[in-house]
């Protein structure tokens, strides 16, 4: 290290040179004339770029000249598109070209690419922009030179295909001086008139100046701006246009734009013998569903005609009266079956009854009570007689007057215990008699009550169940009561 600088290598300082070059420099379009040009086995082109004054050493490796289209050849005027670098091994300061074009062309092609790019990054070139084209198309506008073959070939296209498609011509210059502002204005007389579905902007083939028209802002900015649906068709199938990158669909040519838009009669014809069976089965589906309907609306009439309606009311009244007339009997018969119960149950529970089988059941007892007493009587005179029997043949007379007065003793205290138990049988009756007499209906109707009984027969205890309008009867010890309810009070 001499002072404060490093000591470089000549491959370091070449090193530094190129990155400087590449770095402050970058790509750049250069225009020169072709010397020394050279193709050796490996692919690669070397040549030289030159001017009146200077010269610079140039190369072009495989990858990049292949994508040229031609040979370039000693004397020509190019345009080309390079990187300034060094070749680091002689430190020889060169040009790297990927793009090489001539001259003439070159300019334009560059003045293309710029336009491209500017657009491009507008959004013009956008996918969701572009319109769909209309399938059943019944008029095409078409903006090209009324007296080039690019119309010719698409008219003829049209009447052979699609006779019946009216085609609507926009006239205008499609090369040279102000043909791009009349293609502009023939494709904004098509929006304004709005006289066709589709509109095709094109011409035939030529050269990169011949389709310049078709690379102009005027142009690429009046199709991006159309309502109308645009088919560009310029040149011939590797021609490119900026019309082709705005226009809704690009077609190859002008003939093949014709072959898009139209439909070949053939197939036509087809379609409308596919369409006529489809409409023929649709017809057949249509007149079934209709029949079927007639049917169904047919047999709905004469299920519902009057006669048979009528005929079918009088049977349901038929079976209404006979269901009705069975059920009041059925109601009748019942409620005179319950009324047969609660009579027998009444007179069953009636004080009188009760009292004639108790009186029944006393004279029973008192019978019973007799024979017995009557029976223990005969009993104890055979006990006495035996007694006095056989005193008469084994004891002396005092015997006799102790067993006579002991017989006497028990048949005043049998006869006080029948007395006693025959008074408290009676006192018994009585007290039933009493207590039946208390709980009889018949009882409470001679006090001044009366009973009331619903429409069913139920005792009525409240007004909760009871509607106007329902009927009730009142029972009394002389009679009964029938009567409507009108009004119902709640204290």
């Amino acid at each position: 290290m001499i002072g404060n600088s490093a000591i470089l290598s000549v491959k370091d300082l070449n090193q530094m040179v190129k990155d400087l070059l590449t770095d402050s420099i970058g790509k750049i379009w250069l225009i020169g004339e072709i010397s020394n040009f050279s193709k050796p086995a490996s692919g690669h082109w070397y040549f030289k770029l030159k001017d009146d004054s200077a010269q610079i050493q140039c190369a072009m490796f495989r990858n990049s000249n292949l994508r040229t289209g031609f040979i370039p050849q000693n004397g020509q005027q190019v345009l080309v598109s390079a990187s300034v670098t060094i070749y680091e091994a002689r430190g020889e300061y060169q040009l790297v070209v990927d793009k090489l074009q001539l001259a003439g062309a070159g300019l334009l092609q560059q003045r293309f690419e710029q336009l491209k790019q500017k657009l491009q990054q507008e959004g013009l070139f956008d996918v969701i922009h572009k319109q769909p084209i209309p399938k059943n198309i019944q008029r095409v506008g078409i903006v090209t030179s009324s007296t080039g073959a690019a119309l010719h070939d698409i008219c003829q296209i049209l009447k052979r295909r699609d006779p019946n498609l009216a085609i609507i011509i926009y006239p205008s210059l499609v090369q040279g001086d102000g043909a791009a502002s009349q293609i502009a204005k023939m494709i904004e007389l098509a929006n304004l008139r709005q006289e066709c579905d589709v509109l095709i902007v094109g011409r035939g083939g030529g050269s990169l100046e011949d389709l310049w028209p078709f690379n102009e802002e005027i142009v690429a900015r009046a199709i991006f701006a159309s309502q109308l649906p645009i088919i560009s068709a310029v040149g011939h199938e590797i021609d490119f246009t900026i019309a082709d990158f705005v226009a809704d669909l690009r077609a190859a040519t002008p003939s093949a734009a014709a072959e898009l838009i139209s439909r070949d009669r053939q197939d036509q014809i087809k379609d409308l013998k596919v369409l006529e069976q489809h409409l023929a089965m649709a017809i057949d589906h249509v007149l079934l569903k209709k029949n079927q309907c007639l049917q169904n609306l047919r047999h709905h009439l004469q299920t519902q005609h009057p006669q048979v309606k009528l005929v079918k009311q009088q049977a349901n009244l038929l079976a209404l009266h006979r269901s009705v007339y069975t059920a009041i009997r059925h109601a009748i018969l019942e409620k005179s079956q319950n009324l047969q119960k609660l009579r027998h149950h009444l007179q069953m529970q009636h004080p009188q009854v009760k009292l004639v089988k108790q009186q029944t059941h006393l004279q029973a007892l008192s019978r019973s009570l007799h024979t017995a007493v009557e029976q223990i009587v005969i009993n104890n005179r055979q006990r006495l007689n035996n007694l006095i029997n056989a005193h008469g043949r084994l004891s002396p007379e005092h015997q006799i007057n102790l067993y006579h007065h002991n017989l006497q003793q028990k048949q005043q205290h049998l006869i006080a215990s029948l007395r006693l138990q025959l008074q408290k049988a009676k006192n018994d009756f009585a007290i039933q008699a009493s207590q039946l007499n208390t709980v009889s209906p018949l009882a409470t109707l001679e006090r001044g009550y009366s009973i009331t009984s619903d429409q069913h027969g139920k005792a009525i205890n409240s007004i909760d169940n009871l509607n106007i309008g329902d009927t009730i009867t009142t029972n009394l010890i002389s009679g009964k009561i029938i009567s409507t309810i009108n009004t119902i009070e709640k204290p």
